[in-house]
């Protein structure tokens, strides 16, 4: 790892150590968050090479799924990152351009990207900003530790231990531990097709629902 990376996976995996601590800020939608039927967000987004990209491009000539993720050291995201590769060809198969938009840098997004085996574009949304824009804030933290009850209370010396050994294992844990993922359809003209947001980390969808959601789309 060059030393810039390393700079920034440290100050990202800082990040993720106090706001462990602090625990889930963002909790409540200030307005409904996009529904069926209502236009996706079209956000300005600089995707792992670090150009900058529009968001409705991806759904510029047919039906768009975006995959969000959590952060960048996330193992849910590991999981899915497995399934998407068994999926993939099913989602392209149905007609759609598919994109992962993850919190974090591009250049900590490319490095993922490569070790991960990600065939489609990764999307760098470190401020929060288009996570939130699809009503993805922050998991409680029994949505977020329903498996690890040692760490409910939260407590520095444990939180510090955890990313310590995760680092060591080559997945350090970074940026925001609490933010919610979530899977949508957007068709070609910008409406939301179908709006997944998890209940917990690995509430993955039934890669059917997608894939019909994806050919309801086309029609």
């Amino acid at each position: 790892m060059d030393q810039d990376l390393e700079e920034l996976v440290r100050r990202a995996e800082a990040e993720w150590i106090e706001r462990f601590v602090a625990g889930p800020e963002n909790l409540r939608w200030d307005e409904l968050p996009p529904q069926v039927g209502d236009p996706a967000p079209d956000l300005e987004i600089r995707d792992s090479t670090g150009t900058r990209r529009q968001l409705h491009e991806l759904w510029a000539d047919g039906p768009a799924l975006l995959l969000f993720w959590r952060h960048f050291g996330c193992g849910c995201g590991l999981d899915r990152a497995d399934r998407l590769a068994d999926e993939y060809d099913d989602y392209l198969d149905a007609g759609a351009t598919v994109a992962v938009v993850g919190e974090g840098d591009p250049e900590r997004g490319a490095v993922y990207r490569a070790e991960y085996g990600i065939e489609c574009p990764v999307l760098c949304d470190p401020d929060g900003g288009a996570h939130e824009a699809y009503g993805l804030l922050d998991f409680t933290v029994a949505q977020t530790l329903y498996h690890l009850p040692e760490l409910v209370d939260r407590d520095r010396e444990a939180v510090e231990a955890v990313a310590e050994r995760k680092r060591d294992e080559g997945l350090p844990q970074v940026d925001n531990p609490w933010r919610q993922p979530g899977e949508f359809v957007i068709d070609e003209d910008g409406a939301l097709r179908l709006t997944y947001r998890y209940q917990y980390c690995r509430d993955f969808p039934d890669p059917r629902v997608l894939s019909t959601a994806i050919r309801e789309a086309k029609r």
